[in-house]
């Protein structure tokens, strides 16, 4: 049986990876190597196949603990590990540096010390900066890297070391980027699942700025599967933009939050708006499309009742997250209701 080893496992984006595959692909063990900080969640992990799944916990910058728990002629690392709120990034980003930059790196020393087949490195739209607000322009694989936060410098960062190894040491690497992603157990820091908790609570919804900003939308589930496509058939240095072509003003999407909870829009207010904030991200996915034969399968209106119904059948696990371990962390964020993505 072929054996991956993906990291930041108990996260939102990671967790759903390990589902879909687990569910899909039966030939596969999975170690899921997690260092559990505040948002990685052993929840996320309830009633996955522990024959084929085995967790780990561990840093991405601990090179001897990796190299430990690191099978030799490993058949893929998925590298899903990452400090990713830009807010945070803004506030202290020596963190954003160590875990997204230094981590990558180790994991590189540590995929050609083991001899792993491939080596997938998970990045963000955000790497290419902001486009027009009112433009045909989208984000491809050529798109210059120009970073507006340090969340996504670091991030951009990474890429560059990806293609590093694989330009000095001929490492067989794919990199993809995508939009913003949405869906089951995200962790209420985002800006859907921030609003949802907030509405559900009937306590402010804070949107930056004019609330115009743009971003393209995803479901979790559909990225999942577009990232095990570019490791079965992305091209080795491969690149693939992973986008659903669901562009939505932030104003847009808190309202239609409120309209599937029945909340008044009165709820919404609006705050200064955060600094360096990317105006309008837009992907072109046709590569994707192209050579992995990927295609998102779940429209926006049906993900987003799928996200909003989760939560709100699911209210004591964002409670949990507010008033519980992550109390002072998510209060010191967002306790005065004045924040969000």
């Amino acid at each position: 049986m072929k054996k991956i080893f993906v990291t930041g496992g108990a996260g939102f984006i990671g967790s759903a990876f390990i589902r879909l595959v687990l569910e899909e692909t039966p030939d596969i063990e999975i170690i899921n190597y997690d260092a559990l900080t505040y948002a990685g969640n052993l929840e996320n992990l309830q009633g996955l196949d522990a024959t084929r799944h085995r967790f780990v916990k561990g840093d991405i910058c601990d090179k001897e603990t990796v190299l430990r728990n690191l099978p030799e002629e490993t058949e893929a690392i998925f590298n899903f590990a990452a400090e990713s709120h830009v807010d945070r990034s803004i506030s202290s980003a020596s963190e954003f540096v160590t875990t997204n930059v230094l981590g990558t790196q180790i994991l590189l020393d540590a995929a050609r010390a083991k001899n792993v087949v491939r080596f997938v490195q998970i990045s963000t739209d955000e790497v290419m900066g902001s486009l027009p607000e009112d433009d045909a322009a989208v984000f491809n694989e050529s798109s210059p890297l120009k970073p507006n936060s340090p969340y996504a410098a670091s991030k951009a960062a990474a890429e560059h070391f990806v293609r590093a190894a694989r330009e000095t040491f001929g490492t067989d690497t794919v990199i993809t980027r995508c939009g913003n992603n949405y869906g089951q157990r995200q962790f209420p820091e985002k800006l859907i699942p921030l609003m949802i908790a907030n509405a559900l609570n009937d306590e402010s919804l804070p949107v930056y700025g004019d609330g115009r900003n743009v971003r393209d939308w995803i479901f979790v589930e559909d990225h999942a599967r577009a990232v095990w496509l570019a490791y079965a058939k992305g091209k080795a240095g491969g690149i693939y933009n992973i986008g659903a072509k669901n562009e939505r003003r932030n104003i847009e999407v808190v309202k239609a939050i409120l309209d599937a909870l029945g909340k008044p829009h009165s709820l919404i207010k609006f705050v200064a708006d955060r600094p360096g904030h990317d105006r309008r991200y837009a992907i072109d996915a046709a590569l994707a499309g192209n050579e992995l034969g990927w295609k998102p399968q779940t429209r926006w209106e049906e993900g987003l009742r799928k996200t909003v119904n989760w939560y709100r059948e699911n209210q004591d696990w964002v409670n949990r997250i507010r008033n519980g371990a992550y109390r002072d962390y998510y209060r010191e964020m967002y306790g005065a209701g004045l924040k969000s993505l």
